[in-house]
C-alpha cells in the first residue's frame, strides 16, 4: 500500500473537487513568495519539478519566464488537461499524470506549493514525502516553497488542506536535508498572511 493510498484522497478525490470547483486553495495566480523565489535563480537550463501543481500558475509563470525544464506533476487528469489548453506551447512529455509517490526522475529544483498540506498528515506519510523529495533531487538539488504555518488538527484527516508547524515540518526534512532558509513569508497574499511559511532546502 502506497503511503498516501486513501480512499478521500485519490485521483477521483481530486478530480471530483476541481470538477466542482471546491478549490479554496487555488488564488487564480502564481503565489508571491514563489514567483520571487524563482526571478532569483538564474539557471533556466534547470531542471525543474512541482509536484501536486494543481492549476500550476507557478509552472507557467516558470515557464514564461525562461524555464524550460519544467516538469508539472499531479494525480489529477482534470488541472492537467485545463493548463494544457491554456499551454499550447508547453511539452505534453513535461505534463506527468502520476502519484508522486511512485515518480521516477532527477531535478535540481522542486517547488512545493499547496502540495505537502494535501497529503495524508500521517507520520509515514510524512516521512515519504521527505525520503521522495530526496530521492528526486539530483546531488545539491533544492526543494524550496511554502509550507502552511498552523496547528495540525488530529481529529479532521479527511479534509484537506492538514497543517503543521515549522518545528514539524523541520522534524520529517532535517534527515535529508540542510536548511537554508525557513521564515515566515513576508509577501504572503493577505488571506494567507501570518499562517505562511517560506523555506528553502538543499539534498544532503
Amino acid at each position: 500500500m502506497k503511503p498516501n493510498d486513501s480512499k478521500t484522497l485519490d485521483a477521483s478525490y481530486w478530480n471530483q473537487r476541481y470538477t466542482t470547483g471546491n478549490t479554496g486553495w487555488d488564488v487564480g495566480a502564481p503565489t508571491l513568495p514563489i514567483s520571487a523565489f524563482l526571478d532569483r535563480v538564474s539557471d533556466k537550463n534547470i531542471r525543474l519539478l512541482i509536484p501536486g501543481a494543481g492549476n500550476a500558475y507557478e509552472a507557467m509563470y516558470a515557464w514564461k519566464n525562461g524555464f524550460k525544464n519544467v516538469h508539472v506533476l499531479d494525480i489529477a487528469e482534470i488541472p492537467l488537461q485545463k493548463f494544457s489548453k491554456s499551454n499550447p506551447g508547453f511539452p505534453q512529455e513535461q505534463l506527468i499524470l502520476e502519484d508522486f509517490f511512485d515518480h521516477r526522475g532527477q531535478y535540481d529544483l522542486i517547488i512545493e506549493q499547496t502540495f505537502f498540506c494535501a497529503l495524508l498528515p500521517s507520520q509515514e506519510v510524512r516521512q515519504a514525502y521527505a525520503k521522495k523529495m530526496h530521492e528526486l533531487l539530483a546531488n545539491n538539488g533544492q526543494l524550496a516553497g511554502v509550507w502552511f504555518d498552523f496547528p495540525l488538527v488530529v481529529n479532521n484527516f479527511e479534509s484537506p488542506p492538514f497543517g503543521g508547524t515549522k518545528s514539524d515540518y523541520l522534524t520529517f526534512l532535517k534527515p535529508y536535508f540542510e536548511t537554508v532558509l525557513f521564515e515566515r513569508c513576508r509577501n504572503s497574499i493577505p488571506e494567507r498572511l501570518g499562517i505562511e511559511l517560506f523555506g528553502i532546502f538543499k539534498k544532503k
